[in-house]
């Protein structure tokens, strides 16, 4: 990486911890970025699930207050991010990388329909709150699973599925579910990322720098990332989207 590299990525790190701590969807930052400075896609995509662990990990002690009261249910819920996540990762290893060229736009672009929907998800959530189960049940349990499948194979997005299957199973108010989100992510990133690190092609400089900008990301976004506007970051998230998947296909 040369010095304007350094900065497009750290710049890009710095975004998507923000936009995962309070979305979710920050790969669709940093993935684009990377292609765009030259590394393949399955290189790009390992790498970047091991940079954004440490803004994971910032976005979650950013909200610590809303995660008192949720151990049990994380432990539980934990099991399936983490079978899931290591499930996708060794989708992504032993499948061609021709098939993550062909399957990655269309995460991409159901990822973008998702996010630019979540307002009307999110009303959708509200009203189920009143019948949603107290614990969660299986079926949730089987969702978080899925999504972790996703969340470890590319990820993008992950934040918002979860925000949506967790808003709907259980009767919290959002930020407690966002803050569940933000340890779920982390566990599927963190679980992906163990098992990239001994088999696949992670480029350790775009780690430290993606790693670097996604810390300092991920405790903006806990801290002010609510007072953004909501329309600003979607609009910013389907953009990106969009070029990630004209870059894949015509790259």
């Amino acid at each position: 990486m040369g010095p304007w590299e350094v900065v497009a990525a750290l710049v890009a790190g710095v975004a998507a911890g923000g936009i995962n701590a309070v979305v979710g969807s920050g790969s669709l930052i940093t993935f684009p970025t990377l292609l765009a400075l030259g590394y393949p896609p399955i290189v790009a995509n390992v790498s970047n699930n091991v940079g954004l662990v440490a803004g994971g990990v910032s976005g979650v002690i950013g909200y610590r207050e809303e995660l008192k009261g949720q151990r049990d249910r994380l432990l539980r819920l934990g099991s399936a991010s983490v079978a899931g996540a290591l499930a996708g990762g060794l989708l992504l290893l032993v499948l061609p990388a021709k098939a993550f060229q062909v399957i990655v736009p269309v995460l991409i672009a159901i990822a973008c329909v998702m996010v630019v929907l979540q307002p009307k998800m999110n009303a959708w959530v509200a009203g189920r709150r009143e019948t949603a189960h107290p614990h969660g049940g299986i079926w949730l349990w089987l969702g978080v699973l899925a999504a972790g499948v996703y969340g470890g194979y590319f990820g993008a997005a992950q934040g918002v599925v979860l925000i949506g299957l967790l808003g709907i199973f259980l009767d919290e108010h959002l930020q407690r579910v966002n803050a569940a989100k933000n340890m779920l992510s982390l566990l599927v990133n963190a679980s992906a990322a163990i098992l990239f690190a001994f088999i696949a092609p992670v480029d350790w400089q775009a780690v430290l720098v993606i790693s670097l900008g996604s810390t300092l990301g991920g405790f903006l976004g806990a801290r002010v990332g609510r007072r953004l506007s909501p329309r600003l970051l979607r609009a910013v998230i389907v953009v990106v989207g969009v070029v990630a998947i004209v870059k894949l296909v015509y790259g």
